[in-house]
Order: structure tokens, then C-alpha cells, then sequence
């Protein structure tokens, strides 16, 4: 389903990596290619902002430096919803008012350019992902890669085009309600609602902070997997982050998994009979496939997704952008305004009700997974065109997330999958599409099952798994990130392993640094010397290299990385720094490493209450 319009270019991770394997492409030569297409007129809306040529250039100019084969995402374009910071790049959030240009990117693209991927431009959304339609921008309103009369989808729409379109290999979306999975849908591509906080919101204009995932569009489940991989890690400062905890389960086969499925009178196609035989026949080529279809009671669900729109979690929206919103409400595309500004009405009181009746329902809801693994729904109802959207923008918008809008809300996982096309009825030859819905860090269950149910094979195994190929870089951490230490989470939440507890060469002194702020943790400089070095204690982790940008770039001055010489004779990257920073910091080698000097320090200050007691 998917319209490459440039076949001889190609645009999945294999079909690169192969290409710059075997030396018949470089990334310079991908940029100046996609800078050709996406330099001339764009009749679909995709882009707020295509990046320029020398600014995608320079992305792939700092792969010289590397091998193709170190970087799981080595030249691999994606595109980037503009509710998501490019470092240099304006922010919008579909409202030209509201733009700012950020310093930095948010941790999420960092650790894809990382991993080797080249960002090419900043896509088109329902302003302030706020709707499912993709016509809510004043940049235009998205069109429809397989079909202009046709609705886009949304929030999320010029991530799912650019895709559909062959302009990028994968693309960057959020969803609180649906964003992520209903233009996959109608795209016939994949897409990831991944578990809530395990790809970073930093850096993401807020659409509900306590809801908002970073969404992934693929062609592929495999390809989605690997930019899962790649993107996700636990962000510092980040109050909605959680790392991935997998439980396990394999999704490799559709055959005897137990598939929970809407009672028929809870199955809602709005009289679209197009979308109600194309899910009739999904059902029964998952029945071919040895799966178990179980009926389930969905009102829970249901009346969980009531609540998004219909209560006062629509707040949420208003919270996040209010004093931009009480400046310059005229800013704001009217359906967008009606939508935010509703949020006025509701209470405290009411909120909190909410609350109670969100989790009551999250209690009823649990009841299924005892009987089920997975719940299979249409991704939406229904589609539209254009024109209907524009007569009744609100409703027909509502109708796309009859199915989706409870998924956040419950904190489950979910995935979106092409399921072929309408074979009868007015959208005949459009394409149809599925969802998987799991619980919690189900994520890599789901891309399983999508394997299955695509027919995909050869995915690469998690990156915490025993035997995991993904390339890693040795890390020697001395102080905050040693293990029981305040910064620690920033190597494990990034699916880093301790391998070696040992100490540096007799070739450096460690001096205790003085905190910036008062509720900055305590970290330890440690420099190299040509005369009077000892030996201090270090820990050596292994990172996937995927990761290493975005640890490297929290890190503040005056520390930096540097390469540091174990006791071994071998080396290992490591905090080093700058020598300007001593002058008030006192030389605690002698304690030989940090843990000793904070047991001591710790020890000194009991004395001394004992004392002052």
C-alpha cells in the first residue's frame, strides 16, 4: 500500500543498510536526493519545515566517521512531527504564532541520530495535536498519500505521508488519543503507540503531558522495532519516564493466541460497511492462523474513552498551552479553539471525579487479560472524505477514535497494522487496518504479532537480550554513575550493563567538585597527571552505541568524555575534567575513588551529631 514514488531509491533500514554496505550509496548521496523532492511544490502539505540541503548535509557528513555497520540506523531518513524539537529547526505545533526555535533536540531524536538515522524535515498536524483528521492546520490541511479527496488522519498526519510518500524510511508522531495509529491506517503503514514514558516527551509541546507517547510510522513491524530499540531510554528531569520493562512473552506466532474481541453489538462501523467486512475478514484469516478469537465485554473500554473528550481530562489540553492560549486565542484554527477552550467549564471537583471514575474503570477493564493476550480492533471505524470532514469537522473527527481513545488513558500498548483493503462498498480500494492492543510494556509481544500477521521474518532480537548484535561502547564511570548512585539510572535506563568493577592506571587524582545548586548530586573531576597519579576505583559499563549520544549529551560542564586507561593497559571511554574547575575543589585521591571519600564524609558528619547531640 505503501507509494514509493521514487523506486530506485529505497526507503527501509535493510534495503538502505544493504545499499551503503555494499557501497552503491553514501549518505551524502541519499540527502541530495531527498533535498530534490522535497525542494520543489508540496501538494500534499507534509512539511512545516523541510530541512535544506546543507542542513540535512551536515547529519550526513558526521557518518564519515563511521562504519555503516556500527550504526543500526546508518543513514536512515526520518521525518519529525512539529510538535517535536530539532535543535536550530522552529517549533510550531501546527500554530505559526506559538514557534520557537529550540537549542536543543529532544532526547528521542537525539539518540536516533545517534544511532545514525538524518532528520529531513519537520511534518504537518492537527495543531497542537489536537484531532484525528489531519485537517486542523494553518499550514494547510494534510493530504491523503493514496488519495487527496481522502481524509490523512491525525494528529499526526504529514509523519504518516511523508512515509507513505517514500520521503523518509520511518517517522517521528505522538498520540494521546489515537494520533499515531489512525493515519497509519489510513496509509496501510505501521504504527507504534509504544508503552506511555518509554520514549521520552522532553522536548514535546504537550497535548496532555500525563498521556502524550512518541509515536513510530513504518512500512514494516520490523523496521518499527528497530527505531523502537533505537529511541527508546529513561531521559533525566524527565517526571514521566519509565524504563522498558519486557515481560518476556514472544509474539512469534498467531496460532493459538487468545485474540479478545468486541461483542458484536459493541462493534461500531457508523453504518460504513466497507470497514465492517474488512474486519470480518481479518477476523477470519486470524482464525485460518490458528489464532483463538474470545468475545469480550468492551464497555469499560468504551466508557473509558468517553471520558477523553466528553469529561474533564480535555483540561489537560488547555493546562499545557493556557498562557499562550489566554494571550492569543485568535491565534489558535477555530475547531482547535472550540475544542481547548471548552476545558473552561470544568472544576477542580469535576476533575477529580474523574479520577476516581478513570480508575474504577481501569479496575473493570483489567478483568479481560486473565482470558486474553491481545485485544484486535479496527485502528478506526470508518474513513472519510475531505469534504464530509469540512461539513461536519467535530463529529465525523469522533468517529475515527471510537476504538483508540481509551488506549492512554489505561496505560496499555498498542499497534497498528495494515489488514489489506475494502474489497466492497463506497471505500472500496482504500486501504483497512487493524490494532493490537497489549498491557503495559507489551510492546516488543506486539511487534511480534505483527510479524506473524504480516508475514515478516529476520527481526533483530531486543537489545537486552543475551545475545544482543547491537553494537556497544564501553563506558568507565567514577562517581554519580556508579552503581547505588544518584545518576545511575542514566546508564541502566539506557539499556547499559555493568561489566568490570576496577581502577584507572596510577596515571590520575579525583577532586571533589562543588555543587552548582544545592539539590545538584554531588559528582567527583577526575584528570590525568603526568607525575604523583594513583589508581582510582571506576565501574566499566557496556552501552549500546545507539544510546551513547544522548548520555553524552546531558552530561554538563566541566565534564566531558574522554578515553581513560584502566589498570588492564586497555582503555575505555570516561568522565574527565576540565583542569579550570580545581581551583576550590579539594584532592580526594587518597581515598582512591568516591565511594570511599562519601563513606568517610558520611561517616565524619555522624561524629559530628553524635558530638553536637
Amino acid at each position: 500500500m505503501r507509494m514509493n514514488q521514487h523506486d530506485d531509491l529505497p526507503m527501509t533500514i535493510d534495503a538502505l543498510r544493504a545499499r551503503y554496505l555494499d557501497g552503491s550509496l553514501t549518505p551524502a548521496q541519499l540527502v541530495e536526493r531527498i533535498a530534490a523532492r522535497t525542494a520543489g511544490d508540496d501538494p500534499h502539505r507534509v512539511w512545516i519545515r523541510a530541512l535544506t540541503r546543507d542542513e540535512m548535509m551536515r547529519y550526513a557528513d558526521a557518518l564519515a566517521q563511521h562504519d555503516p555497520a556500527t550504526l543500526p540506523l546508518y543513514g536512515v531518513p526520518f521525518a519529525i512531527k512539529d510538535n517535536i524539537d530539532v535543535a536550530g529547526v522552529p517549533t510550531t505545533a501546527g500554530c505559526p504564532a506559538y514557534a520557537y526555535t529550540p537549542e536543543r533536540s529532544a532526547p528521542v531524536v537525539e539518540r536516533l541520530i545517534a544511532a545514525g538515522a538524518i532528520p529531513v524535515g519537520k511534518t504537518n498536524l492537527d495543531q497542537f495535536a489536537t484531532g484525528l483528521s489531519g485537517q486542523r492546520s494553518p499550514y494547510g490541511a494534510c493530504r491523503n498519500a493514496l488519495d487527496p479527496e481522502y481524509a490523512s488522519g491525525g494528529s499526526s498526519s504529514g509523519s504518516a505521508v511523508a512515509v507513505a510518500l517514500g520521503l523518509a524510511a520511518f517517522s517521528l508522531g505522538t498520540d494521546t488519543a489515537g494520533s499515531g495509529r489512525v493515519p497509519a491506517a489510513f496509509h496501510g503503514l505501521v504504527g507504534l503507540k509504544p508503552t506511555k514514558g518509554v520514549l521520552s516527551t522532553m522536548g514535546v509541546v504537550p497535548a496532555c503531558r500525563s498521556l502524550d507517547c512518541v509515536s513510530i510510522f513504518a512500512p514494516s513491524a520490523n523496521d518499527a522495532q528497530r527505531v523502537f530499540e533505537c529511541a527508546r531510554g529513561v531521559t533525566e528531569g524527565d517526571p514521566y519516564a519509565r524504563a522498558w520493562q519486557p515481560g518476556g512473552r514472544e509474539g512469534g506466532s498467531l496460532a493459538g493466541v487468545r485474540f479478545g474481541v468486541p461483542r458484536a453489538a459493541q462493534l461500531n462501523f457508523y453504518g460504513d460497511a466497507s470497514y465492517a467486512a474488512a474486519f470480518d475478514a481479518a477476523l477470519a484469516k486470524l482464525r485460518a492462523a490458528g489464532a483463538e478469537l474470545v468475545e469480550i465485554d468492551i464497555e469499560p473500554f468504551l466508557a473509558t474513552a468517553r471520558l477523553l473528550y466528553e469529561g474533564p481530562f480535555v483540561a489537560e489540553r488547555l493546562a499545557a498551552i493556557r498562557p499562550f492560549f489566554e494571550a492569543q486565542p485568535e491565534a489558535l484554527h477555530a475547531v482547535t479553539r472550540e475544542i481547548i477552550g471548552g476545558a473552561a467549564r470544568w472544576s477542580a471537583a469535576d476533575a477529580f471525579a474523574a479520577f476516581d471514575r478513570l480508575a474504577a474503570l481501569r479496575m473493570e477493564s483489567e478483568r479481560v487479560w486473565p482470558h486474553v493476550d491481545a485485544l484486535v480492533t479496527p485502528t478506526s471505524p470508518t474513513t472519510s472524505t475531505v469534504a464530509e470532514l469540512e461539513a461536519d469537522p467535530i463529529g465525523v473527527n469522533a468517529r475515527f477514535g471510537y476504538y483508540t481513545n481509551f488506549v492512554n488513558l489505561l496505560d496499555l500498548s498498542a499497534l497498528a497494522v495494515p489488514a489489506g483493503e475494502c474489497t466492497t462498498g463506497r471505500h472500496a480500494g482504500k486501504p483497512f487496518g487493524i490494532t493490537f492492543v497489549a498491557r503495559a510494556h507489551d510492546d516488543a509481544y506486539l511487534l511480534g504479532l505483527a510479524r506473524a500477521w504480516l508475514g515478516e521474518h529476520g527481526c533483530p532480537a531486543p537489545r537486552d537480550a543475551k545475545d544482543d548484535p547491537a553494537p556497544t561502547v564501553r563506558v568507565a564511570v567514577v562517581g554519580a554513575h556508579l552503581s547505588g548512585e544518584p545518576l545511575n539510572g542514566q546508564l541502566t535506563g539506557r539499556g547499559a550493563r555493568l561489566v568490570e568493577s576496577t581502577t584507572t592506571a596510577n596515571a590520575y587524582r579525583l577532586y571533589a567538585l562543588p555543587q552548582a545548586r544545592p539539590q545538584d548530586p554531588a559528582k567527583p573531576g577526575l584528570v590525568r597527571v603526568n607525575e604523583g597519579g594513583t589508581a582510582i576505583e571506576v565501574e566499566v559499563w557496556e552501552m549500546p552505541t545507539a544510546a551513547f549520544g544522548s548520555f553524552v549529551a546531558a552530561i554538563p560542564a566541566p565534564l566531558g568524555i574522554g578515553t581513560l586507561e584502566l589498570a588492564s593497559g586497555s582503555t575505555a571511554l570516561g568522565f574527565l575534567c576540565e583542569s579550570a574547575a580545581l581551583a576550590n575543589a579539594p584532592d580526594i585521591s587518597a581515598y582512591g575513588g568516591w565511594r570511599a571519600y562519601r563513606a568517610a564524609q558520611s561517616q565524619s558528619q555522624t561524629q559530628t551529631e553524635r558530638i553536637g547531640a
